[in-house]
């Protein structure tokens, strides 16, 4: 137990007060805060206000410590989970760090839910500091942020073009925060290749026969997100129906798109009347996978695929194209957001960095890649926005595009792409990329003891000179780069 990453015995460990989903459940933030949890409760303690839509269990507390036990190794974990209808209060805040008496306060998701907490953030602060492992999906540069940015002590940006906004947003103040690039991590026990050696292999076989109907097929496409508007779903039905048009339709009868995702949703569309318009079923083999599956057969799932696809014209990550990776199985993507980080887009053979001069790879400025991703650059670049949050690139590639990245990945035999994918396996789990939830969680526990060393609690009230209100310039390139 005492060669975990620095043990520390639990009576002098610090506790983190996570403002996050319920860490049960199935959310992309869900599963990364409860990858975080166990892959630090040798080092912290935590308790969880566990958010849901409508929580079923709200008013109620559990103990997880021994589940957490169990799962990771230790004896010692003080883990305690409190569901919340919603992401809290300021009144729950107040009472959990009465009762509790938590060293610190994590927040992971977007500022929008956040802000009666960064309205607290002085009393907060005033005895302990505030992390936030924070991400946005696109440019500009959010300068309505700024004021969300000053009211913590640690930023983890989860890409690395967030960490390139949070420089920018907060201008000369980003010297008196310790701003870190944590990425998410997927848990190896739960994706990872099955080759024809594995044990589970002949599982493998039998689950592709049922999925796909025992239909004669050869090439297999998988998306697996939510069906919402910016991850272009419509669209990328519509790239698979082109793509089968181009290779002719006795080949595209042994091929099939295998969407996992909700075929109806109020946020995104009917998929089923898209698929119904656009796919002539006797060559176009479109399947909905729509059932809640456990961990095991979205791991078959990603397995039994030869490439995962996510057209999302604005994305803060994309956690399927990890998970993909993270089964030797290549990846396309539309070129945004944190996608860009697991295409490791490079110059001169380094992995690139964003800055206010090259903020974003979506022009495709830069064309070399890992031999695991097939990019598709975005033909077109518009401003959407809402009241919240009044400007953000929407970055659209074109379904014409995307059926040529599918026609590149088809076009490569079983065994190139199998090449291509262990190349992209090795990536994800090496040093450099630190996409395993391991990695993730050891680097959480190295930012966060930085982060505690290097607090200050704030004074209790500033004085301030009544001056103008400075200019909040997008201080980074919008064109030519």
């Amino acid at each position: 137990m005492k060669d975990k990453f620095r043990y520390v015995e639990q009576k002098d460990r610090k506790k983190i007060l996570l403002l996050c989903d319920d860490i049960r459940m199935h959310s992309g933030i869900a599963n990364m805060g409860k990858e975080i949890v166990l892959g630090s409760a040798h080092h912290f303690n935590w308790v969880n206000l566990g958010a849901a839509l409508k929580h079923p269990e709200e008013g109620k507390a559990f103990d997880l410590s021994q589940q957490i036990n169990q799962e990771v190794g230790i004896e010692d974990a003080y883990v305690r989970l409190i569901p919340s209808t919603g992401y809290g209060s300021s009144k729950k805040v107040r009472e959990l760090i009465a009762v509790e008496e938590p060293d610190a306060i994590l927040i992971f998701t977007d500022p929008r839910y956040w802000t009666w907490l960064f309205e607290m953030e002085r009393e907060i602060r005033g005895k302990m500091p505030i992390f936030w492992l924070n991400i946005w999906d696109d440019y500009p540069a959010p300068m309505y942020n700024k004021s969300y940015y000053e009211s913590v002590d640690v930023l983890m940006a989860i890409s690395k073009q967030t960490k390139n906004i949070n420089e920018i947003v907060l201008g000369s103040k980003a010297k008196d925060k310790l701003i870190e690039y944590v990425p998410h991590g997927i848990n190896t026990n739960h994706f990872f290749p099955l080759k024809e050696d594995h044990k589970d292999f002949p599982k493998l076989v039998e689950f592709k026969k049922a999925v796909l109907k025992d239909k004669d097929i050869d090439f297999v496409l998988f998306y697996n997100s939510r069906n919402i508007r910016r991850k272009s779903t419509a669209d990328t039905i519509l790239a698979y129906r082109i793509f089968c048009d181009s290779i002719g339709k006795e080949k595209a009868k042994k091929c099939a798109f295998i969407l996992h995702t909700q075929p109806k949703d109020q946020h995104g569309t009917d998929l089923k009347a898209v698929r119904e318009a656009f796919c002539d079923p006797s060559y176009v083999n479109v399947f909905f996978s729509s059932d809640k599956l456990p961990t095991a057969q979205l791991n078959l799932l990603y397995n039994m695929a030869d490439a995962t696809i996510l057209l999302s014209s604005n994305e803060g990550w994309g956690l399927g194209l990890t998970e993909s990776l993270m089964t030797s199985t290549p990846i396309i993507a539309n070129v945004t957001g944190g996608m860009q980080d697991q295409m490791r887009f490079t110059k001169d053979g380094k992995w690139v960095d964003f800055t206010p001069d090259f903020p974003s790879n979506h022009r495709g400025t830069i064309k070399e890649h890992g031999d695991w991703a097939f990019p598709v650059y975005p033909a077109s670049r518009s401003i959407a926005g809402s009241l919240p949050t009044p400007y953000i690139f929407d970055d659209k590639c074109t379904p014409e595009d995307a059926a040529l990245a599918i026609e590149e990945v088809y076009n490569l035999t079983p065994e190139e792409r199998a090449i291509a994918g262990k190349k992209g396996y090795d990536w994800v789990t090496g040093d450099e990329a630190n996409m395993t939830a391991e990695k993730m969680a050891n680097r959480v526990i190295e930012v966060l003891d930085v982060g505690f060393d290097k607090f200050t609690p704030r004074e209790a009230f500033n004085f301030h000179k009544i001056e103008d209100r400075q200019a909040n310039y997008i201080e980074h390139k919008l064109t030519g780069y």
